[in-house]
Order: C-alpha cells, then structure tokens, then sequence
C-alpha cells in the first residue's frame, strides 16, 4: 500500500492528470491490500458476484466482525482496521456491496438496505457464520442499522462509525431529484470536487498523501470506459439513502449499539441544493449523535472531537483503541 501511495503522491505533486489511473466498473486494475473473494448467486433473474475479503483467525470458533463500507468507499479502505480486529483475535468479513467497487452492477437493480442485508446475510451463511459483530460506516451505518432490525439474532453487536440516516433530509426540505438527475451530477465527478469535499468532510480540512489512494480508487472508474455504468449505480444509491433513513427505527434496535463519531463531521446529502436557513443546520454530527444514542435502548456514544466522517482513516490508531475497548466493553454486559 506505501508503494501505491507514494505513485499517487508523486502524480498530484507533478499535476500528472494524464497518468491518473483509470479503472473498470467493477474496479478492476485497482488492487486490493488482501485476496478478493467472490459469493456467486442469482436476483433479478440475474447471475451477481459479491466480492470480499476474508482475515481468518487461528481459533475455531472465534468471534466475527463484519465491516460494512461507506458510499464513496470499498472493502479495502477497511483493511488497517480489519488487522487490528484479526489481532485482536476475531474473524473480519469485508464485502464490497452490489453494485460497488468490485462487486456486479446488474442492470434493472432495485436499490434497497433491505435488499443488500439480505445479501450479506446470504453471504455469511454461505461461510456458515451465523451470529456477527456488524460496523458500519457512513451510509454503511445505514445498511447495518437495517442489518441489525432485519436479523437481531445473527447480531452480537451493532457499531455505527458515522453513519448516515442520522437525520431526514426530505422532510427538512431538500429538493428531491430523480434517479436521472443524480446521474447528470455523478457523469460531472471528478478527483478534484471528490479531494475537495472529502477533505471538508472526511478529515476535517486537514489533507494527509495517504488519503489520496481511497479518492483515485473512485475517481478512477469515473475515467474507465463503465463511467456511465459506475455513474448510474452510483446515483441509485443517492435515491436509496436520501428516501430510507433509518432514524426513525433506532427505538427498534434490540443489540448492544456503540456509535463512534467524529464531530467535525458535516456530512448532508442534498446541502447544495436546500434553501439557506436549512443547509446550515444539516450535518451537525455532535447534535445528531447525542440525539440517536437517546433513542436506540442502551447505546453507547464514543466522541472523537476533532475527527470528521472517516475518523477510523484520519487518525487509526485512536480510532481503533476506542473501537476494541468498547467491543470488549459491549461483550461483557
């Protein structure tokens, strides 16, 4: 991974867009940090492949971890933290969900956190894994949260790392757009808006060279000849997450819950577009955290003060302690 960064490094310090990589629509010529696995199954009368990565661990019967990515991120951005878990003596299972990064972008999909549960539910019982702790970042918060509500008893513990769905943005009157509209936004990416936003958002206006591999990983298959492949996925995913917010059920969850998050998170899909009195109120993850631990029975609040969306890539080492002491914690009540 050192090796990859330090070519990314060297083409942004030489302002080389011409040798930016290019990728295939299911990320092919990005490589991952561990071997990539496949789940092969049928929906939509349709042959899928669920890639994922699997960190084994020595003991038989050891605990699982699950690690559900964000939108705008994929199974190897979990890597680091799938280490620390293995060491710490779990089993780690990272998918890449349909229709992101090196899974199948099936035409006709209809986007649902119910339906990608149900994959990874499929997924897990295929390795004979029936009870798992479940991460989720950003708007894999989302899909755990569902996860969670879908299948309490295959759930030992519920994580959420800033997830979206902390607030609804419809009904704080955020413009919707349609399917084809977002897709006109997602054909216009580029590194450039995705560098700039994320480091608004995800490292709270503090760029680190190692971040820029997880930008070059997406921008890369919006430069390969499935952009519009990728660019049509990626804006059925907007409407997925911006009409299914979760919140509302977070006084149905019944598993011990811990949520990490970085305040200085101003994640808000739709900001751009709302009206100036809202836009300035959404995305506040201080106020939205306090608030959901409220709700959901018995959760736990991990504050991480000066981290924003992605704390466990911003600063890993004081995310990753936080996280393993409050899953040992969670584990003895």
């Amino acid at each position: 991974m050192k090796k990859i960064i330090a070519l990314f490094c060297l083409a942004i310090s030489c302002g080389a867009q011409a040798d930016a990589p290019v990728y295939g629509p299911e990320l092919q010529g990005f490589e991952y940090p561990a071997p990539v696995l496949s789940f092969n199954f049928v929906a939509y009368r349709q042959p899928m492949q669920m890639a994922y990565l699997d960190y084994p661990s020595s003991k038989p019967k050891a605990p699982v971890a699950v690690l559900m990515h964000g939108k705008n991120f994929c199974a190897a951005t979990w890597h680091d933290t799938a280490l620390v878990l293995q060491k710490a003596g779990m089993r780690v299972i990272v998918p890449d969900q349909i229709g992101f990064c090196k899974s199948s972008k099936p035409i006709g999909y209809e986007y649902s956190f119910a339906e990608l549960a149900s994959n990874t539910r499929a997924l897990l019982k295929s390795l004979k894994i029936e009870k798992a702790t479940i991460v989720g970042h950003s708007m894999g918060g989302m899909l755990a949260t569902r996860y969670a509500l879908m299948y309490p008893e295959a759930v030992t513990q519920l994580v959420l790392v800033n997830p979206l769905g902390l607030e609804d943005w419809k009904a704080l009157g955020v413009p919707t757009l349609s399917e084809d509209q977002w897709y006109a936004r997602e054909l216009n990416q580029t590194d450039e808006r995705m560098r700039n936003y994320q480091l608004k958002t995800y490292y709270a206006n503090e760029w680190k060279p190692e971040y820029e591999p997880w930008v070059q990983m997406i921008a890369g298959m919006y430069r390969g000849p499935g952009k519009e492949t990728v660019a049509r996925h990626s804006a059925q995913a907007y409407v997925m997450i911006f009409h299914q917010p979760v919140l509302y059920e977070f006084p149905n969850i019944k598993v011990p819950t811990l949520l990490l998050i970085g305040e200085k998170d101003t994640t808000a899909i739709g900001r751009d577009m709302a009206s100036e009195p809202i836009k300035y109120t959404m995305g506040n993850y201080r106020a939205l955290s306090l608030k959901a631990v409220k709700t959901i029975p018995g959760a736990q609040l991990v504050l991480f003060p000066d981290l924003g969306h992605a704390p466990q890539v911003q600063n890993p080492d004081r995310f990753h302690t936080a996280l393993v002491n409050q899953l040992v914690a969670l584990e003895g009540n």
